[in-house]
């Protein structure tokens, strides 16, 4: 049976016809969703890709093979510590918190997004009496006002409630991707290496927390230069061995002159640019589109954001977890479960998907530039993932994956900053390319600025 999310995402990538892409198993993650279908689907499609652009110099592509079972576990921690731990993901205080007429998921894991969830209800410090202050409250005034504070949190809705939902509406309005298109310009074209396709290509990586880390890391196993650049003070825990893998990291502080000075000439030299920013975000700090291109006017430009870019809510803080409630997922996970809590999903396959598919864009991209010398921009949001992953909703839990085993586990050594690890074996084969990471994971900030 054809994967019915390939011919969806193959229209709005601009192709023709989906790849012939041979798939290996059928183990799926257990869920009310076709979770580990949309893991197949958007990393066959970021592989894809990958496969197109090798024959602008060899002119012949390679057969692709993905690996369903793995896919599905690459939508989740793919690190495995050797002889040390990782620390929770989540801050003590997230999590999901009965109201007196609902549910609501309050993120607390950034701390000025704690903070803010604190200024509205109080400064709690343990989750059993943030739970007694939770449940005087109306749901949907409480999101708002955590919200309206600069934090992040999310009401369950059902999945009827969120298609009537002004939001819901303009997320159904807009395509998987939406894209740009720009004045064609002049570039070199690019040298490709058919063993290690992206050497040479240079990424931007200005992403946080978890699709668009993942679409930096995806490109840096294909020789991709990635540099992810974070402000002062930032950190993201235990999914930074996660996130890093492939990359350089370093620091910046966009409001200081000599900071700004150094981005700049990262911007100038840059192929790809990907962020996560709210659509107000680097505006606010004199880089909106215009002036990115008067600085560069050749980078693709590949961008998401929570809750679309229209809309009543396009510049709301979000994450997966959050999009997951808003949307109906949550809710509809624990009416058929008939559970007493929001159930989600097993994993966070609006991040790791939409990830795959930002990917996917920026490497499509490149190739309308080095063919024709088009400059294109592709907007991504993990509630349109959502909404085509909603298409597949069934009462039932559907799907089995058997436990972990040896032969899932890559036997390659990788010397992370916290010590030596193992990762879970990557789900894709091109057939005459290399992928591997140039760069152990390792802590923000360690690096130089540069390329």
């Amino acid at each position: 049976m054809q994967n019915r999310f390939i011919p969806q995402i193959a229209t709005a990538l601009g192709l023709s016809e989906a790849p012939d892409i041979q798939v290996i198993g059928a183990e799926s993650l257990p869920s009310y969703f076709a979770v580990s279908e949309l893991a197949s689907a958007s990393i066959e499609m970021a592989a894809s890709m990958i496969a197109k652009w090798r024959p602008l110099e060899t002119g012949t592509g390679g057969q692709i093979n993905i690996d369903q079972r793995l896919a599905s576990k690459w939508f989740d921690m793919t690190i495995r510590p050797q002889g040390w731990d990782l620390p929770s993901i989540w801050d003590p205080l997230a999590g999901d918190y009965q109201t007196r007429d609902g549910w609501i998921r309050l993120h607390t894991n950034a701390p000025h997004h704690r903070k803010a969830a604190l200024s509205v209800l109080g400064d709690y410090e343990t989750r059993d009496d943030l739970a007694m202050a939770v449940r005087d409250c109306n749901a949907d005034d409480l999101e708002s006002s955590i919200v309206s504070a600069n934090g992040c949190a999310a009401a369950m809705r059902s999945i009827t409630d969120w298609q009537n939902h002004p939001q819901g509406k303009s997320i159904a309005a807009e395509p998987l991707i939406a894209w740009q298109r720009h004045a064609k310009t002049s570039v070199t074209p690019k040298q490709i290496d058919p063993t290690r396709p992206l050497r040479g290509i240079r990424v931007l990586d200005l992403t946080r927390v978890l699709a668009g880390p993942v679409a930096g890391r995806f490109l840096a196993a294909y020789g991709a230069d990635v540099l992810r650049i974070d402000p002062p003070g930032w950190d993201e825990g235990a999914v930074i061995p996660e996130v890093t893998l492939g990359k350089r990291c370093a620091g910046l502080d966009l409001r200081a002159t000599e900071d700004r000075k150094v981005f700049e000439d990262l911007v100038a030299s840059t192929d790809i640019l990907l962020h996560g920013y709210r659509p107000d975000a680097l505006p606010d700090l004199g880089y909106d589109a215009k002036t990115l291109r008067a600085i560069n006017p050749a980078p693709i430009d590949v961008t998401l954001s929570a809750y679309g870019w229209t809309g009543p809510w396009a510049k709301r803080r979000g994450f997966d977890s959050l999009v997951q409630m808003s949307c109906g997922i949550a809710d509809w996970g624990m009416q058929h479960a008939k559970a007493s809590n929001p159930v989600p999903l097993p994993v966070q396959a609006l991040d790791h998907a939409t990830g795959y598919l930002m990917a996917a864009s920026a490497v499509r991209a490149l190739i309308l530039r080095q063919t024709i010398g088009e400059v294109t921009s592709a907007r991504h949001s993990l509630a349109r993932t959502a909404h085509m992953l909603c298409q597949t909703a069934t009462p039932d839990l559907v799907g089995e994956i058997a436990a972990e085993h040896l032969a899932d586990i890559d036997p390659h050594i990788e010397e992370t900053s916290w010590g030596p690890a193992r990762r879970i074996a990557f789900p894709v084969a091109i057939e005459g390319v290399s992928h591997h990471w140039d760069h152990p994971a390792g802590t923000l900030h360690r690096h130089d600025p540069c390329w």
